[in-house]
């Protein structure tokens, strides 16, 4: 009988360890959850951030190239050729 009652015991404390550690993982993980929510949010600010650097970037080179700088001269009469033909595009268009 006391045998059983050993085991029981074991039992019980082996089950309340198990429950312990089960309520820190939960804490941990929603922690974790909660930290990747904000990393996200970060990220998106950070892409955001840098589609605005690179538009910033490229009316910089653009404003460059026009103002006689022959570093990017090849890349703005591409650009303007490229407007060109979408403005017969849609005269074209406006036409028919």
């Amino acid at each position: 009988m006391s045998n059983l009652s050993e085991i029981v015991d074991s039992l019980e404390h082996r089950i309340g360890a198990l429950l312990n550690k089960h309520e820190k993982l939960k804490k941990a993980n929603a922690e974790l959850e909660e930290e990747l929510t904000v990393l996200k949010s970060k990220q998106l600010q950070f892409e955001n951030e840098i589609e605005v650097w690179v538009d910033k970037c490229n009316s910089l080179k653009l404003a460059n190239s026009m103002l006689g700088s022959d570093q990017h001269k090849r890349e703005t009469k591409l650009k303007i050729n490229a407007l060109v033909r979408e403005i017969d595009q849609c005269i074209t268009q406006l036409s028919e």
